[in-house]
């Protein structure tokens, strides 16, 4: 038995009963609602013309972000609002502070990237209600982080966000928006069958680990940053879908017995978010440059890892830390090493019926020495060429023990073993730092392609190391900024 989509778009509830469950919120919207406001340009989460905000309820209140349509599917809106640019007009029809603010400082040339900056910049607008100062340089540049421009260039876009608040203030009525979420909200699991195909919403653990028994060759969708581009590049069949977003107990960040739990639907922007208020030197650069905020406001810790890319930029720190992945099946809760997880590329010790459950992130420790770092060609929204993180602790000035990580290196995310070795119980000096820089050329035997070449990401491995031993050795550590091209003094 099937049951319709529902969500709130123009003000009113949308039912749908025909999408394919593969089909893009963009294609929805552009096709179907013939809203062409958005645009479609790359169709893989990177370009940002195709930006939209959704609004959910959180608890007693209602959360509004930014995402890519293009690689989002339409049963992920069920109980859910959808805005596009279409919706900042005002009933006068004048333009919204954000559209004024584009228009005064001559932020649009060709204009078919402004609909995306429009609705990035609306969600910092959100953001800042209330607020009495404007937002920092950086998270201007944050927040667009998702948005290409070629034309205009953004010294004209980022002169916009700082306008936009200077104008008359336009206040979103979020107890109306919440009033109308909560007529449309489900307490039982939703499935949703279109041609053959089921797109499953389960609410509960309980009801996810039934269902998943029942159908363990489905695929399990969370952000839908990495799913959704088997469908809109590679052009692949699904099968039926598991959503595994709803469930509650997968949203948990909790801190219990020196760990960090966080459940596999918690978006990586959270995620990070809590991860780094106790990391705060060793992984904000990192957060900030992965992905961009609209793939971290859809992309979640838990799909990261379960994704298992070789060129992940999660895997490596949480390796390096030695976080735990927690998998759950009808049999119970399985609890493994994060690296004991990947076995080979794309290969995961994952039993038929299992799902990830969580990871969880061991807090820190006294006397623990512990970087991470990425290279890639642009600063934010790029893949890694190397991305690398070292874990040590010290006794004194003696290694006492070393973790060692690397993406990029190998088939999969893993350890440097005689690295790793050749620094443990030496003094962390320089003799011992040029043992473990040889050593990695026998711990990884890096592959060339479009993003480097075999030797460069070895000789970057072998440097990156270097420059952890001159952040951290014990006389004379060099400060960040002394190191870091993008860091301030």
């Amino acid at each position: 038995m099937t049951q319709p989509i529902r969500f709130i778009y123009r003000g009113e509830v949308q039912t749908v009963t025909d999408a394919s469950p593969t089909r893009t919120i963009l294609q929805h919207v552009r096709e179907d609602q013939r809203c062409t406001g958005t645009k479609e340009g790359c169709a893989e989460g990177d370009c940002g013309a195709c930006t939209v905000v959704i609004g959910e309820l959180k608890g007693n209140t209602v959360a509004l972000k930014a995402v890519n349509s293009c690689i989002q599917f339409v049963p992920t809106l069920d109980g859910k609002a959808l805005f596009t640019v279409e919706d900042l007009k005002q009933p006068d029809g004048a333009l919204h502070p954000v559209q004024q603010a584009m228009v005064e400082c001559h932020g649009s040339q060709c204009g078919f990237c402004t609909p995306g900056f429009v609705m990035s910049l609306w969600g910092l607008y959100l953001k800042q209600e209330g607020k009495s100062c404007h937002p920092e340089r950086k998270e201007i540049d944050d927040t667009l982080s998702g948005n290409l421009c070629r034309c205009t260039g953004y010294r004209p876009i980022i002169d916009a966000a700082h306008r936009m608040l200077d104008l008359p203030q336009v206040k979103f009525d979020r107890d109306t928006l919440k009033g109308a979420l909560q007529t449309i909200q489900r307490q039982d699991m939703l499935t949703y069958t279109f041609e053959g195909q089921a797109f499953h919403i389960p609410r509960t653990l309980e009801q996810l680990v039934q269902i998943r028994a029942e159908k363990p060759a489905a695929t399990i969708l969370s952000g839908s940053t990495d799913v959704g581009l088997w469908v809109t590049k590679q052009m692949r069949e699904l099968g039926d879908i598991i959503y595994i977003n709803e469930v509650a107990e997968l949203q948990r960040l909790v801190e219990d017995g020196g760990m960090l739990e966080i459940g596999a639907a918690v978006t990586l922007e959270d995620a990070y978010t809590a991860v780094c208020k106790h990391y705060p030197q060793e992984l904000s650069e990192l957060r900030q440059r992965f992905a961009s905020l609209p793939v971290r406001n859809a992309g979640t810790l838990g799909g990261n890892v379960a994704n298992g890319s070789p060129i992940g930029d999660s895997a490596p720190w949480l390796i390096a830390l030695g976080s735990e992945i927690v998998l759950r099946g009808k049999e119970g809760r399985r609890v493994l090493p994060l690296e004991a997880f990947y076995l080979d590329y794309q290969k995961k010790d994952l039993r038929p019926g299992e799902f990830v459950d969580a990871v969880r992130v061991p807090l820190p420790q006294p006397d623990l020495r512990f970087r991470t770092y990425k290279l890639s060609k642009r600063f934010d929204q790029d893949i890694s060429a190397v991305c690398a993180a070292f874990a040590l602790t010290l006794d004194g000035s003696t290694v006492r023990d070393a973790r060692i990580a690397f993406g990029g290196m190998a088939a999969i995310s893993r350890r440097a073993p005689k690295a790793e070795t050749a620094l443990k119980g030496r003094e962390w000096n320089e003799a011992a730092l040029n043992e473990a820089m040889k050593a990695l050329a026998e711990d990884y035997t890096p592959l060339t392609d479009m993003r480097a070449s075999s030797a460069y990401r070895m000789k970057a491995a072998q440097n990156l190391l270097r420059r952890f031993w001159l952040e951290t050795r014990p006389d004379a550590p060099l400060p960040a900024h002394a190191l870091n091209a993008f860091a301030s003094a």
